[in-house]
């Protein structure tokens, strides 16, 4: 295994383990088989474990299988403050404790703020004092670092990066989304802060793998390297200097073996041309699939109503890419978490957009094909009661 500095000079394992995903039997996770998990990633050399508050069963099952086997000492943990759900000063304690008697734990060595979607949901916490409360968790070793796990676009996510002096940061980055989410631009702006970055969905939830357009798969297959689907996207982000560690949601000792395997080879800037090429045509062939060729440039913005129209069509695009029920969640997570929603079904086709498209797109014949997509029956009740719970 290979390692990373935090922000203090920590080692971060730059192969971390996603514990979203732990194996499940009969509807719940498996202890048995998960504790052999756990046990073989922290033997392969595996320190940084990510889990939330929202994980079903992740912080109490992480944090029985570490206290079993006294292990709390080797590793670090990552955990999130569900800021979403916090409508008090006084919630906030309440989660952290809970949180800490979860895991088994008097301290957090990575403490997020869970899905940060734009200003005004970091701009909540801070009303409610979250500053002076990570002072003062700090100062007692509570809380080792801070940081913020993030969903949303580049323009957000540089003013959030900006709105406190955070110790690191969590973005969702693979070679799909180089210039979408947070995107390369993102990366490198917190790396010019010092901020190390941890990277979640390098493989799309499996779909850079699982759910690639068949001449890309055999594309692969044919390739003289003999990598796997998963190795070339794992390579591609640790090529990256400024990626400090990737978490891979491992369900299975293989897995588990096969990727630490990589993280033990690889090095920064190993890549060939003929590497980034290869990925570019990887690349061509996805977009192939993709309804809506929006590159997210930003000319259509600002919508004068505030349509978000650059992840209105990334989402949509989604829906063909990674999977329906994937592409909801996170158009739910980019417009009904935000006081300012943006969604698609909001356009009043007054065609401003249009007049700056570089792509010349139907932008508002696309918006009603993703808005009766994406705003299906399910996202219409959550938007009513996140609207009426005010969630944001």
């Amino acid at each position: 295994m290979q390692y990373r500095n935090d922000a203090f000079g920590s080692e971060i394992s730059i192969l971390g383990y996603g514990c979203m995903r732990f194996p499940k039997k009969n509807g719940a996770i498996d202890m048995t088989e998960t504790e052999k998990q756990i046990l073989k990633a922290i033997e392969n050399g595996i320190n940084y474990f990510d889990t939330a508050y929202i994980y079903p069963g992740s912080e109490v099952a992480l944090g029985k299988i570490l206290a079993k086997n006294s292990c709390r000492n080797k590793v670090k943990i990552a955990t999130k403050l569900p800021q979403y759900l916090i409508k008090s000063a006084k919630s906030i304690e309440k989660y952290f404790s809970e949180q800490c008697s979860r895991l088994q734990t008097d301290y957090i060595d990575y403490y997020l703020m869970h899905m940060l979607t734009d200003e005004a949901s970091w701009e909540k916490l801070c009303a409610l004092g979250i500053k002076e409360w990570i002072a003062e968790k700090k100062s007692t070793g509570k809380i080792k670092n801070v940081g913020f796990s993030f969903h949303g676009n580049t323009e957000t996510f540089l003013k959030i990066l900006d709105a406190y002096n955070w110790d690191f940061c969590q973005i969702q980055y693979n070679y799909i989304d180089e210039n979408s989410q947070a995107g390369r631009k993102g990366l490198e702006a917190a790396a010019q802060k010092g901020i190390p970055v941890i990277i979640m969905e390098p493989l799309r939830g499996g779909r850079l793998v699982n759910m690639l357009p068949d001449n890309a798969k055999k594309m692969i297959s044919d390739h003289e390297s003999k990598r796997s689907a998963a190795e070339w996207a794992l390579r591609w982000l640790w090529n990256q200097k400024d990626v400090t560690c990737v978490l891979s949601g491992m369900n299975s000792i293989k897995m588990i073996d096969e990727n630490s395997k990589i993280a033990s080879e690889v090095q920064i800037d190993e890549f060939s041309q003929k590497d980034f090429e290869f990925i570019k045509k990887i690349k061509t062939e996805i977009a192939k699939i993709t309804k809506v060729p929006c590159t997210a440039c930003g000319y259509c913005q600002p919508c004068p109503i505030g349509v978000n129209i650059p992840i209105a069509f990334h989402c949509y695009n989604e829906i063909f890419i990674g999977g329906k029920k994937r592409a909801v969640r996170e158009y739910m997570q980019n417009t009904i978490f935000k006081r300012n929603p943006g969604n698609a079904s909001m356009c009043i086709k007054c065609g401003k957009c249009e007049k700056h498209c570089p792509q010349h797109i139907e932008i508002r014949k696309e918006l009603e094909n993703a808005a009766s997509a994406l705003e299906t029956p399910f996202y219409k009740l959550a938007k009513f009661a996140i609207g009426k719970f005010k969630v944001w």
